[in-house]
C-alpha cells in the first residue's frame, strides 16, 4: 500500500478531490492510504499560531519552524520510511520521472506551505524541495494534490488498463503524447486521419511516434 501524509493548514481542501474518480477508487481498494496532519495541532501556544512577521521587514507572514518541524517529526514517527517533501516555488521542478520515483519509494509526506513561505531553517528537516513550475499558488495544497494524483494513477492496479500509464505523455523519452481521435469519423468537416482507419498497426505506431515528436518540438522547445 502506498502511504501519503499531508501536512497542511487546510485538511478539508483534500476531502472532495480524494473522494472522486481514480484517487477515490484507489483508496477504497486499499491501494492507497492518505492521512492529513493539521499544522495548527502542532502549534505551541493557546492561539495555535503557526506564522509570524519576517525578520528584516516586508509584507506577509512566514511559517514558524517550531510547529512545522514538530509536524514533520510526527509524520516520521507515524511512518519511519516516509520521504518528506516541501512544496515550494523554489524547489526542483516536478516531473513524470519524479512521480515514478515516488511510486518506488512508497511512503511520502507532502509539506504544504502558505503565506510568504517557510522559515528557511525548516529546509534542514525535509528530504527534498519540490515545485510544480515557475509560478506561485495560494498555497501548497493544490500542488500536493497534483503530485498525489500523478503518483496514484501510476500505482499497479489503479488504472483499468496498465498501458494507460505506460503510454502517457513524458513517460517515454520525455516526449508529449500523440493526438487522439474517436467517433464520429467526421465532425464539422474535420476528418480523423486516414492512417488511424487503415488497420495497419505498424503504420499507425509510426504515425503516432512522428506526431508525438513533432508536438514535443513545437510545444517544449
Amino acid at each position: 500500500m502506498f502511504h501519503a501524509q499531508l501536512i497542511t493548514l487546510f485538511p478539508g481542501f483534500f476531502d472532495s478531490p480524494l473522494s472522486c474518480s481514480i484517487p477515490a477508487r484507489a483508496i477504497r481498494a486499499g491501494l492507497v492510504r492518505v492521512d492529513c496532519l493539521h499544522l495548527r495541532d502542532f502549534a505551541q501556544d493557546k492561539h495555535r499560531k503557526v506564522d509570524d512577521t519576517p525578520y528584516g521587514g516586508g509584507p506577509g507572514m512566514v511559517l514558524k519552524p517550531e510547529p512545522v518541524v514538530a509536524a514533520i517529526r510526527a509524520a516520521r514517527h507515524r511512518d519511519p520510511a516516509t520521504r518528506v517533501v516541501m512544496l515550494t516555488p523554489s524547489g526542483t521542478r516536478f516531473s513524470q520521472a519524479k512521480a515514478l520515483e515516488y511510486v518506488e519509494v512508497g511512503h511520502l509526506t507532502l509539506l504544504c506551505g502558505r503565506y510568504e513561505g517557510f522559515d528557511e531553517r525548516i529546509c534542514d528537516y525535509v528530504d527534498e524541495q519540490l515545485s510544480l513550475g515557475d509560478y506561485v499558488l495560494s498555497g501548497g495544497e493544490p500542488a500536493a494534490l497534483c503530485v498525489l494524483d500523478s503518483v496514484i494513477r501510476l500505482l499497479p492496479g489503479v488504472l483499468g488498463s496498465p498501458e494507460s500509464a505506460v503510454l502517457d505523455s513524458f513517460t517515454e523519452d520525455g516526449i508529449l503524447d500523440w493526438p487522439h481521435y474517436t467517433r464520429p469519423e467526421v465532425f464539422e468537416g474535420k476528418r480523423v486521419p486516414e492512417v488511424l482507419l487503415s488497420g495497419n498497426h505498424a503504420e499507425i505506431a509510426a504515425w503516432r511516434r512522428r506526431q508525438a515528436i513533432a508536438r514535443s518540438r513545437k510545444r517544449r522547445r
